[in-house]
């Protein structure tokens, strides 16, 4: 098991679904969060689930660069430093569906603003962080198996995943002399609140259902199973990764 004591994880996203699961592994693991999220009840419910001995929760809407900004702020005057980001925050789910012809500008822009300009702002903002410290550090990308696979109604949403997974790849490059590694997970059919019942949703909505894949493994997968892969990714174990992204999904890309 990786262990990852003492070091500042901050995570986007993190105070629910796949967000949640990943803070509680590195929490176990030995890091210290903040907890970054856009509605304060997600947090309330997150102090409970985490404690807060070692957790510092903060609001923000990432679609925000000055939020963006005060949120990096406060996370590094709480702690002194940020080792681990992690980029979890996105539009998902059924905010995220919509039928290519119908999708409005207005959803376009909350899925593109949040999945893709603030996964960019966070990234950077703690990035100029760690180069300042001096120290190395490790950022990971949540995409999905939406990056590399079309999904019906989900035109928007695959095509801000796939520029996550991509978004690595330069990052890893220019961020490298700094001793920062740069990667991402791609989660398969992962069982979150957000996505309890996307298959019905879909089908409400007017999709086909002749383009849904099955996961090899025969179930959803769970939050905390991505933590363990951020886990690896983050620590020592994965010093000579970069650049690259990790498919988590029970076989769900194999055919």
């Amino acid at each position: 098991m990786a262990a990852l004591d003492g070091k500042v994880a901050l995570i986007t996203g993190g105070a629910s679904g796949i967000g949640l699961g990943i803070a509680q592994v590195l929490v176990q693991r030995g890091a210290r969060l903040a907890i970054a999220y856009f509605d304060a009840s997600h947090l309330e419910a997150a102090r409970a689930a985490l404690g807060s001995a070692n957790v510092v929760f903060l609001q923000v809407d990432i679609r925000s660069q000055a939020a963006v900004t005060r949120m990096v702020a406060k996370a590094v005057e709480h702690f002194g430093a940020i080792d681990i980001l992690v980029n979890n925050a996105s539009l998902t789910g059924p905010p995220a569906v919509a039928a290519f012809l119908e999708c409005s500008s207005e959803q376009l822009d909350a899925i593109v603003d949040t999945n893709l300009k603030g996964t960019f702002h966070v990234s950077q903002a703690v990035a100029r962080i760690m180069v300042a410290r001096g120290t190395g550090g490790s950022i990971v990308n949540i995409a999905s198996v939406g990056a590399f696979a079309a999904q019906e109604f989900a035109s928007a949403y695959c095509a801000t995943k796939a520029g996550q997974a991509e978004m690595v790849k330069t990052l890893a490059i220019e961020l490298a002399p700094f001793g920062i590694r740069v990667n991402a997970v791609a989660p398969g059919d992962i069982l979150t609140p957000a996505n309890a019942t996307i298959v019905q949703d879909l089908a409400a909505g007017g999709a086909s259902g002749k383009y849904l894949r099955v996961t090899p493994l025969g179930r959803r997968g769970t939050p905390e199973e991505i933590g363990s892969a951020v886990a690896f990714l983050v620590s020592d174990d994965a010093s000579f990764v970069t650049g690259t992204t990790l498919i988590v999904d029970g076989g769900f890309l194999a055919y």
